[in-house]
């Protein structure tokens, strides 16, 4: 294991491990944001060292997607429920939808793949209004 330069020294599954949490912190909790996405630049740091150029952030990158379908889901299934926010969050799922393509887009630049030049509505004031913060994350 590469130990030269790093700087967060767990293994490399408890470094995604906690790279989940602080995405999800800094999400969640803004105004922390800036603690979280200084800790996750520097386990993505170490990852990069340990595994290989952009993997940490290919791995924040399938992290988001996890966590906007997830969003997402729980979101629909409020909006099937018919209740007086329903178009909000409707246009919250569009919103959210551009950043799991923006995610998607991010790790298609890292694999040289295909990507989808849809990223037309993203409304950061919307997802904070439901009290998510994507901003800094991708």
């Amino acid at each position: 294991m590469v130990k030269k330069n790093r700087k967060y020294f767990p293994s490399v599954s408890q470094m995604i491990d906690r790279l989940c949490i602080v995405t999800l912190k800094s999400i969640k909790v803004s105004e922390f944001k800036d603690d979280y996405e200084a800790e996750a630049k520097e386990i993505l740091h170490d990852l990069d060292l340990l595994l290989g150029k952009d993997q940490g952030r290919f791995i924040r990158c399938v992290i988001v997607n996890a966590v906007v379908n997830e969003i997402m889901w729980a979101n629909e299934s409020e909006a099937r429920k018919g209740n007086d926010k329903q178009g909000k969050r409707l246009v919250l799922t569009h919103s959210l939808n551009s950043v799991r393509n923006q995610a998607s887009n991010n790790i298609s630049d890292i694999m040289k793949g295909r990507k989808d030049k849809k990223l037309d509505y993203m409304s950061p004031e919307l997802t904070k209004e439901f009290g998510f913060d994507f901003d800094k994350v991708l």
